[in-house]
């Protein structure tokens, strides 16, 4: 029979049924996260020692913090928290290979046949940064010396305030790293004296890092995007809501653009706007 009062379990703070339904109507709520039951042990873990050094006694005094705080930083503080930011460079690397030898031609191509040198990406949920940089350095391999006759302009952004903070930092450990090709390593990266890597301007100079609520209505943007990575975050999104996003997207994005998700991440077929070109990758087909 399950205890309403909190107990201490191996040394953590233990959460009753109705402190989770709290919580996790307010993550759900505010950020469009679905923490289901499986998620219970996650939160648990990772808010009981915000929570001691808070002087709460309690998951229910933490949450009446939260909704009682009027400047909204312990609610970013709360979703820095929650939000699961695993992430390294080249992860799902067929994407980036596909980004390189068939995106970018096409699109590229259709740009220059309007007479214009503007390409816009949008990298959502850029967690730490290394997806962002991945994507800049294609870029660069992409265009080589021709980069400067180029408007490239890469948006990344996210929603944990820590995570962006990290990422335009851009400094990264060599398990963060190793997936490179070795000439990416020695082109794009500086080797620090401990052991960390940072990663140079010339990446840095195209990327745009800003704190973005994807469940938004609307986004501020004043122009389409021609490619969108949103990859490994619409799984923890209920399909309402991912489906409400991958409209959205589907606003924001010029005809004949690319939509990358997570391997692990399926779109509905029967609502979704784009269409389907091979596991996670999806094109909005061009208005003739």
């Amino acid at each position: 029979m399950f205890m309403e009062e909190n107990v201490f379990v191996t040394g953590l703070l233990d959460i009753t049924d109705k402190e989770f339904k709290l919580i996790s109507g307010l993550v759900y709520d505010k950020f469009g996260i679905n923490l289901t039951e499986k998620k219970r042990s996650l939160v648990v873990g990772r808010l009981n020692k915000l929570i001691k050094n808070l002087g709460l006694k309690s998951f229910n005094e933490y949450y009446e913090l939260v909704i009682n705080d009027n400047t909204n930083a312990s609610l970013l503080s709360l979703v820095d928290r929650i939000s699961t930011n695993h992430t390294f460079f080249y992860r799902e690397n067929s994407h980036f290979e596909y980004l390189k030898d068939k995106v970018l031609p096409e699109i590229t191509k259709k740009i220059k046949d309007k007479g214009s040198r503007d390409l816009r990406i949008w990298c959502a949920g850029c967690a730490t940064g290394e997806e962002a940089y991945t994507i800049s350095m294609i870029l660069n391999e992409f265009f080589g010396n021709m980069m400067f006759e180029w408007d490239v302009g890469m948006l990344a952004t996210d929603i944990s305030v820590s995570s962006l903070e990290k990422a335009q930092n851009g400094m990264y450990s060599f398990d963060k790293i190793q997936n490179l090709p070795i000439s990416y390593k020695q082109k794009y990266l500086e080797k620090r004296e401990d052991w960390n890597y940072i990663v140079k301007d010339k990446l840095k100079s195209i990327i745009l890092f800003k704190r973005l609520n994807l469940i938004n209505e609307d986004f501020p943007f004043k122009n389409k995007f021609h490619i969108i990575f949103c990859r490994n975050v619409m799984i923890y999104f209920d399909k309402e809501t991912k489906d409400n996003l991958v409209n959205r997207f589907y606003r924001y994005m010029f005809d004949g653009g690319y939509l990358f998700v997570g391997h692990s991440e399926s779109l509905d077929r029967k609502v979704c706007p784009f269409e389907y070109l091979r596991p996670a990758i999806y094109k909005k087909i061009s208005i003739k």
